[in-house]
């Protein structure tokens, strides 16, 4: 690294991509410009005085302008664009010159990147979070029936909705006006070819789990109370399968926005509300698993079941949690913590125990 030839900053955008490079024999800055695609600024970096390092803000544009950089023998980074310096006072931002700060940062060492996955694994990952957009839009579908209903006085008194009863029930709601029968049936409609969706999304990561790349680490996972198959998978994917990468388990917790966050000055030093850095889908998995720790600690049938071939220490360390996360909520609560104080906490120890047990020889 210390022998680099050439820095370079590049500013990508969909149309257009700005590029700033800093020779360190000479200290000349040359900009360039190009369209959209990554055929230009490869072949730009190419023709720089060698070796060069690259690097470019991770964002909607993706890794493609990273993986044809590798192709050619070309070292770029993607860099975490939360990490980036900017100065208090500067207010003026231009694609020309944040390229050239780019540059200049990633010369001083003040960058951080980001691992970027292997296109199987993003792939995989794509799909993965496809499903969950599909069961938030699944959601809303459902909100808009039961609206509906209920700005026409309609409510159903069953404890659960969405059951072969509530069918039953929605199947005899009847209106009056045929444009309100019309706007109810598409309603009815939607929310059955999005449960059709999900299903069929839903089987396919389910098979994809069994993936000899995956499945011995997702077993692993489904050994822990609270996380089945599609849970287990979406967090084995969304690390980027790869768990190992973090030294320790706090580390995994901070990338994670499980940490609270620390405000400290002097001799004062005050924690407040946690990161929430990382993958906002992974952290609210493991938020909704830990939930299941508010109970007592017991292994039931189903549990079991996914337990069944798993190591000693895996099962061992699946019993460790739960005795652990139990404690740790029931001791929080009866200091008068609000319980969802209560189960971020469980979560983050949660993601400590499940780093442990996929990476334990």
């Amino acid at each position: 690294m210390s022998q680099t030839m050439t820095w370079v900053g590049l500013d990508v955008h969909a149309r257009s991509t700005h590029a700033a490079a800093i020779s360190t024999l000479t200290g000349e800055l040359t900009r360039a410009r190009f369209g959209p695609g990554v055929d230009e600024p490869v072949a730009w970096l190419a023709k720089l005085e060698a070796p060069v390092r690259a690097c470019y803000e991770a964002g909607p544009t993706g890794y493609g302008l990273y993986r044809a950089a590798a192709a050619e023998g070309l070292a770029v980074q993607v860099i975490a664009p939360g990490k980036t310096p900017r100065g208090p006072s500067d207010r003026v931002k231009t694609d020309k010159k944040y390229a050239e700060l780019l540059a200049r940062l990633l010369l001083a060492g003040g960058l951080t990147a980001v691992v970027v996955p292997p296109p199987e694994v993003e792939a995989a990952r794509d799909l993965m979070r496809g499903h969950d957009a599909c069961r938030r839009d699944l959601m809303n579908a459902r909100h808009r029936v039961s609206k509906l209903l209920l700005r026409h006085g309609r409510v159903y008194d069953g404890a659960t909705t969405w059951n072969r009863v509530h069918r039953t029930w929605l199947s005899r709601q009847q209106f009056s006006e045929p444009a309100t029968e019309m706007a109810f049936a598409d309603l009815v409609a939607q929310v059955d070819g999005l449960t059709a969706r999900k299903a069929a999304i839903a089987l396919r990561l389910s098979e994809l789990a069994l993936d000899e790349r995956w499945w011995p680490q997702v077993a692993r996972l489904r050994a822990f109370r609270g996380i089945d198959t599609l849970t287990a998978l979406a967090l084995h994917l969304e690390l980027g399968a790869d768990w190992k990468r973090f030294e320790r388990a706090p580390q995994l917790a901070a990338w994670l926005g499980l940490t609270p966050s620390l405000s400290q000055s002097g001799e004062s030093s005050r924690q407040g509300q946690i990161t929430k850095t990382g993958s906002i889908f992974a952290r609210r998995l493991l938020v909704e698993s830990a939930w299941h720790y508010s109970r007592e600690p017991r292994v039931g049938a189903t549990l079991r079941n996914r337990q069944e071939d798993q190591p000693a220490h895996v099962l061992a360390i699946s019993n460790r949690a739960q005795q652990r996360l139990y404690r740790v909520h029931q001791r929080m609560r009866a200091r008068g913590k609000p319980a969802n104080v209560a189960v971020v906490a469980c979560a983050r120890e949660l993601s400590c125990f499940l780093w442990a047990a996929v990476t334990a020889d």
